[in-house]
């Protein structure tokens, strides 16, 4: 395997800043996809760049395995965030740099890097395939059908891929879905999540003046809107992290002893917590260990609080609105409109009088649970167990995919999550990094899932 012919073209792929939150980039999202597309021609797919409502979908076909072979869907996204703080990134965050065996750039490992791993297996088993090279050079055989859906918009709550696949049904068909954009526990001992938590995005806005005034003057007369804010914010949970919205946790999955004694087999603990997040200490709901909060218990966070004076100096005012952005993570049964519906009644149930309240979706997604005993998820193990050395260990992912549940609740397959990052990899953070050991690992574990199939 030429492994440094694939890093020298997934260079390429992450010098493009294809940040989908910001209209400036549009032109980026764009050449990423088309760099994508121009890729798979080359491989011998046929390949296209459809559009959305958003940013396109890149879909790419090779169906010479014939009709009596399975097909495989993979799945990956091709935009990523936004690189801020950009004064805590040591090199370019769209200039890759390789050191200490780690390239470092903005989506190497969510999700340029895991996605290309896909991309590479498919030339190496073109390149091995016994037929000739003409035939190779027009996109060989396979031994399955492959299936490519590559969004721009994951990083943005996946905002049109849920009517796409709805739309697109016909040419989405597939036997199972592979999805690369998770991680390893170790670089020996690989993961597999069978599930994932939904998303319920919001952003709340309280108003209570027509304009800023004199703190001065007019405080201790009238409402300040921050103040507001972090009143309903105290509301939401007690002090044991339990979260306080009537009715919040009425749907969520009660696990039975045989899945939470494999849960625990995880070897998860607050010491990996502490040391991957530079956290003082852990806090969660007291009745549930590390790896069943982190998997199968539904959260709510401030993702993010503003309004009012915040530069050099000081300013005396009050403000006349603040605002927060505020997400819940939910499990299986849970439904993301229903949450919706439960945060929006409880914040108007306790707002004062006097007080405009403006309570905003962003974005939703489902959780989802797989069928691990299937032939599929059979076939990702023994390729992890040959390349890596070890059995996958199964998890409750905490992170949300929605493309995964769309997949899932519209074409009725499964996805198996075969990621090959790490836990430190720094997704979203400065200094997101992916290993070469790793890529180079994820490589082969796809070559040998898509043989064993």
């Amino acid at each position: 395997m030429n492994t440094n012919s694939y890093l020298k073209e997934l260079f390429d792929f992450l010098s493009i800043p294809s940040i989908s939150a910001q209209s400036s980039h549009k032109k980026d999202i764009n050449s990423a996809a088309v760099w994508l597309q121009k890729k798979f021609t080359r491989l011998g797919f046929d390949s296209e760049v459809l559009p959305t409502e958003g940013h396109p979908v890149v879909y790419a076909e090779n169906l010479k395995a014939g009709n009596k072979k399975a097909t495989v869907l993979i799945y990956g996204h091709y935009d990523v965030q936004s690189p801020d703080p950009l004064d805590q990134w040591i090199t370019d965050p769209f200039k890759p740099e390789i050191r200490s065996g780690n390239i470092y750039a903005r989506g190497v490992a969510d999700d340029k890097g895991q996605l290309y791993t896909w991309i590479a297996a498919i030339e190496e088993l073109l390149k091995n395939t016994s037929v000739s090279r003409e035939v190779h050079s027009q996109g060989g055989i396979l031994p399955v059908n492959v299936k490519f859906i590559i969004e721009g918009e994951e990083e943005i709550g996946s905002k049109n891929l849920d009517e796409f696949i709805e739309r697109n049904r016909a040419i989405l068909s597939a036997n199972v879905c592979a999805l690369s954009d998770t991680h390893c526990l170790t670089e020996s001992q690989p993961l597999i999540d069978y599930g994932l938590r939904g998303i319920v995005y919001t952003q709340v806005k309280v108003k209570t003046l027509g304009r800023d005034v004199h703190s001065g003057i007019y405080g201790g007369n009238v409402l300040n809107p921050i103040n507001i804010v972090a009143n309903l914010i105290a509301k939401l949970k007690d002090d044991d992290q339990n979260i306080l919205i009537p009715g919040f946790y009425d749907s969520v999955r009660v696990l039975n002893k045989e899945e939470r004694v494999q849960l625990n087999k995880v070897p998860f603990t607050d010491k990996e917590i502490i040391k991957e997040t530079g956290a003082e200490v852990v806090a969660g709901e007291k009745d549930f260990s590390v790896n069943e909060r982190a998997g199968t218990r539904p959260t709510l966070d401030v993702n993010g609080i503003w309004g009012g004076y915040t530069n050099e100096g000081p300013k005396t005012i009050i403000p006349s609105s603040a605002h927060a952005k505020i997400s819940m993570r939910i499990v299986p049964n849970q439904k993301a409109d229903n949450v919706y519906v439960q945060f929006e009644n409880y914040l108007q149930s306790i707002v004062p009088n006097g007080v405009e309240l403006t309570i905003e979706l962003l974005s939703t997604a489902e959780s989802v649970l797989f069928e691990t005993k299937s032939k599929y998820f059979k076939a990702a193990e023994k390729a992890y167990e040959k390349v890596f050395g070890n059995k996958p260990i199964y998890e409750l992912s905490g992170g949300t995919i929605g493309a995964a549940a769309a997949i899932k609740n519209t074409l009725g397959i499964d996805c198996v999550l075969m990621g090959y990052g790490l836990p430190d990899d720094g997704l979203h953070s400065p200094n997101e990094k992916l290993s070469i050991f790793m890529f180079e690992k994820g490589i082969k574990t796809n070559i040998e899932f898509l043989k064993n199939i």
